[in-house]
């Protein structure tokens, strides 16, 4: 069982910390990181934007990514919600056992 770390982002802190709770609440994510005040430069629908967002970093396993995904819509306001998983290739093994413990079904 591999460690993913789910990179997201929020357009608030108080949606990013619904987000999070919910993800440690339901066992998707054994932690969550929460960094506000993130500029944001992109293109959307034809339009360069520029925004204040929140960043979400959760910590789970390969198997929880397709359920945490889900949870993470039904939850997001966005309509396209920035939400990628980056399989982690290496770390402290008491850490990572923490995080697949947490998180297992």
């Amino acid at each position: 069982m591999s460690v993913n770390f789910i990179y997201m982002t929020a357009g608030s802190k108080a949606e990013a910390q619904k987000i999070g709770k919910a993800l440690v609440e339901s066992r998707l994510a054994a932690c969550v990181n929460i960094w506000d005040n993130m500029q944001s430069i992109y293109r959307w629908e034809e339009k360069l934007q520029e925004d204040s967002e929140v960043v979400i970093i959760a910590k789970t396993t390969d198997t929880r990514v397709p359920q945490l995904i889900d949870k993470v819509k039904s939850l997001h306001s966005y309509d396209c919600p920035c939400i990628v998983s980056l399989r982690v290739s290496g770390g402290y093994p008491p850490f990572l056992d923490w995080i697949q413990s947490e998180v297992s079904e």
